[in-house]
């Protein structure tokens, strides 16, 4: 069965012909500098297929980037700027694997706002277009959100608030303490996904992520923690990490956090099977007397149904909460 088409529900247009499948691959003219975009379709190519057929020309000074193409290097050696040496052969060979490569390094257009933008700028979107991004950039979808969470009904937008509020409930006592100077010196003070340089002092920049997230009852820990910025944290919200980052990130991940990279790249949200339900359950009856009860109780036994966790339940815990 085909995908379904999908529906334009916001008010604000597409733009016409854009081709939101298609990449598009960068590369900095070795002449003069220059930053341009060659759009590759809706197959991403190999290096090897690049380094033999391309043919990027750049739109200042129309230097073709080929592997025909001596080396616009003045100060290098004359024989090994010529492009049939090795040097030349080999220089080509890696700019084009750096464009082609892996898939973080090309670009996308928006279909909203038309602008052609790095793959990390588009949230991920299964089985859309070789790069499996959405056709909005993240700015734009921002602004269909804005348009689209009012017109949610009450009792999905209270669903998700109430399974993050009992889920942070279940977890007090299990979060560590994360040191800001080491996470820093960890992320070499730059935001995980992005790149982008930090600055610890300036706090309201920059987040400290759940890795695996809270929502599936895994704690702060320094093993579940990664350093990314505001705008790159409110991206991933509660997204399981094979959803938002690459499969090089997760690689660099465990090995920077000691994280179970089985568990970063499982495609599907796994509920933390080393959580002491009966002790959380503990942590959340322990509320103030002006609490609603009722609500609370109601709320933890739709929370644990929902995520398989009454089997873990003790006798006593499964008969005060009226499972037996």
């Amino acid at each position: 069965m085909g995908r379904r088409q999908s529906k334009n529900r916001t008010g604000i247009p597409r733009i016409e012909g854009v081709p939101y499948h298609d990449a598009w691959a960068s590369f900095v003219c070795l002449k003069c500098g220059t930053v341009n975009l060659v759009q590759v379709g809706v197959s991403l190519t190999t290096p090897e297929d690049a380094y033999d057929t391309a043919k990027w020309v750049c739109r200042k000074c129309t230097l073709e980037h080929s592997n025909e193409t001596d080396l616009p290097f003045p100060s290098w050696p004359k024989a090994g700027i010529k492009a049939s040496h090795l040097v030349a052969r080999r220089f080509w060979h890696a700019f084009f694997r750096s464009a082609t490569e892996q898939p973080e390094s090309y670009w996308k257009q928006c279909n909203a706002c038309g602008r052609v933008l790095p793959f990390h700028e588009f949230s991920r979107h299964e089985g859309w277009g070789p790069l499996e991004r959405q056709m909005e950039c993240r700015s734009c979808k921002a602004a269909i959100n804005a348009d689209l969470n009012p017109k949610r009904t009450k009792e999905q937008l209270h669903e998700g608030s109430v399974r993050r509020r009992v889920a942070d409930m279940l977890l007090q006592g299990e979060n560590e303490r994360i040191s800001h100077k080491e996470l820093f010196k960890r992320f070499n003070a730059r935001c995980f996904k992005t790149g982008k340089t930090l600055d610890m002092k300036a706090r309201d920049t920059w987040a400290i992520d759940h890795i695996m997230p809270s929502k599936y009852l895994y704690p702060l820990t320094v093993r579940n923690a990664a350093l990314l910025c505001q705008e790159a944290n409110e991206n991933k919200r509660d997204r399981w990490p094979s959803k938002f980052y690459s499969n090089t990130q997760l690689i660099r991940l465990a090995r920077l956090t000691g994280a179970d990279i089985s568990l970063l790249c499982n495609p599907t949200p796994i509920i933390n099977p080393n959580i002491d339900v009966n002790a959380c359950v503990s942590r959340v009856l322990q509320v103030r007397e002006h609490s609603n009860l009722a609500k609370r109780i109601a709320n933890l036994k739709t929370f644990l149904k929902d995520y398989g966790l009454v089997s873990k339940l003790s006798r006593q815990n499964k008969t005060m909460l009226g499972y037996t």
